[in-house]
């Protein structure tokens, strides 16, 4: 512990760099060395500047020791930059962070294709199903998500990863402890992969802590998407960072004529890889990570996720594209008094109006089905929920989280359920 105070230390310290805070340790040898480095040792260093060295030279030390302290009251992980935990790849950047706090599991990212998928906030529904697809695909073929959660894309992706079952990190622009409203993905994330944060618990958020945030989003994968993005976006900035780290970019092509994808479409034209599937992102790197598998390619998407970028957007209210406003204008126009023919087409059925509730129960675990059993009615407490079964509570609150985002029950306030089932 005495060693992780003087990481904590120097990672802490405003005003100094981070690509200043790496040199120190080269030069140095550690964090300890440059904790009792004399003023005489800093003003040989030409890289720093003078403010960085008057910076240096407060030793107050109680700041770090109230962030471990916190730290392992709350479950939190610190990964030094010389921890065999922390990611190879982001270690190599520019300047990467000293310190990384971690809530939930960090997986060994170095051995897993990691692809950081970004795009607009105010992403189309058509950009909301592609993220939430590219997502789940790549987590069913062997990769892993990176995402910063914000609304949008981000979030869409993240949420496709958890629906495969698969590993996701969500990189935040906050102090690892902020809190979220319950049904934040962040959440979710938390629970089945990893949060991961440069900014000690209590840190007072800033603007430019979400800039600072590409770097490490980009820095722990091995390749960036760009789902959607209009001209003026920070998914364009990203993509930048994730060239200048040496990563491959790719990008989804949308209509040409689709604002919310006009950035994201030049970056296409400009030498970005086109994605239509998550195997056109995998498979350039199949040789580096074994792992990897297209089979999962072909397993079937959950219904849920086929229409969530529709739902998603009726309930949020982000802009439609172009083509859908279109398609429902000519849909809308009926000659008067001319009755509509229903064209049948013996190989193609009419698409169903429901999912009936056989089909939502398809893929379920045999404990989740204990639970959405235990539901026997709305606003179900999980302390009954927790009887009823005979699981343990922990398992039960698990399975709870997956079920809500499988969209099968509804967390409601006061740790109540209800179930979010269509049934004939």
């Amino acid at each position: 512990m005495s060693e992780l105070k003087y990481w904590v230390w120097l990672a802490s310290l405003k005003n100094v760099r981070s690509r200043s805070k790496k040199l120190l340790l080269e030069q140095l040898g550690g964090a300890r060395e440059v904790y009792f480095a004399r003023t005489g040792d800093y003003d040989r260093l030409d890289f720093l500047r003078d403010d960085e060295r008057e910076v240096l030279v407060n030793k107050d030390a109680d700041y770090a020791k109230r962030v471990i302290d916190t730290c392992s009251r709350r479950d939190i992980a610190i990964i030094t930059l010389r921890d065999a935990a922390y990611p190879l790849r982001l270690a190599e950047i520019y300047d990467p962070p000293l310190v990384l706090y971690v809530r939930g599991k960090l997986p060994p990212l170095d051995d897993i294709c990691a692809v950081a998928v970004v795009g607009t906030r105010g992403a189309s529904p058509y950009g909301l199903k592609m993220a939430q697809r590219m997502g789940y695909g790549i987590a069913k073929c062997g990769g892993a998500v990176v995402s910063g959660l914000t609304r949008g894309v981000d979030a869409a992706a993240a949420r496709g990863a958890l629906l495969a079952g698969g590993r996701c990190i969500g990189v935040l622009g906050t102090a690892i402890d902020t809190e979220y409203p319950t049904e934040s993905i962040a959440n979710d994330v938390a629970i089945f992969g990893a949060l991961v944060s440069e900014y000690a618990p209590g840190t007072h958020t800033s603007p430019h802590f979400f800039r600072q945030r590409n770097r490490i989003t980009s820095g722990l994968s091995a390749a960036a998407l760009v789902v959607e993005a209009p001209a003026k976006s920070g998914a364009l900035l990203f993509a930048d960072e994730a060239l200048n780290q040496g990563r491959e970019v790719f990008a989804v092509p949308a209509n040409a004529d689709s604002v919310n994808a006009e950035g994201s479409n030049r970056l296409l034209m400009e030498g970005a890889h086109p994605a239509v599937d998550a195997w056109d992102i995998l498979g350039e790197f199949a040789e580096r990570f074994p792992n990897l598998s297209e089979n999962g390619m072909y397993s079937r998407l959950p219904a849920e996720l086929v229409e969530e970028g529709i739902r998603t957007a009726e309930k949020t209210g982000v802009p439609d594209s172009d083509e859908n406003r279109t398609s429902r204008k000519q849909k809308a126009k009926k000659a008067p008094g001319k009755p509509v023919e229903k064209k049948k087409d013996i190989d193609k059925p009419e698409p169903e109006e429901y999912i009936d509730l056989v089909k939502q129960l398809e893929g379920l675990s045999t404990e989740q089905l204990a639970i959405v059993s235990a539901i026997t009615g709305p606003h179900t407490h999980v302390d009954d929920i927790i009887e009823r079964t005979g699981l343990p509570s922990a398992l039960v609150l698990s399975e709870l989280t997956m079920l809500r985002i499988k969209g099968c029950v509804i967390d409601e306030p006061g740790k109540r359920f209800s179930l979010n089932i269509s049934q004939k």
